[in-house]
């Protein structure tokens, strides 16, 4: 499932209000400063500190 472009421009980590990459087959959003995931759950950005989980390129 893809996200609207213009969401994408706006969101940002919640940690460190920088920039996140979307990877649309693992349907998660990477911030890669920080080795965090959010996970996007029907089509929907989970932007919850408290969901978020450890990621590293490979996971």
């Amino acid at each position: 499932m893809s996200l609207d472009p213009q969401l994408l421009e706006v969101l940002v980590c919640p940690q460190d209000k920088g920039p996140l990459t979307y990877i649309e087959k693992d349907e998660v959003l990477v911030n890669e400063r920080l080795g965090i995931a959010y996970p996007i759950e029907d089509g929907i950005p989970v932007m919850l500190v408290a969901r978020s989980y450890p990621w590293t390129p490979n996971s």
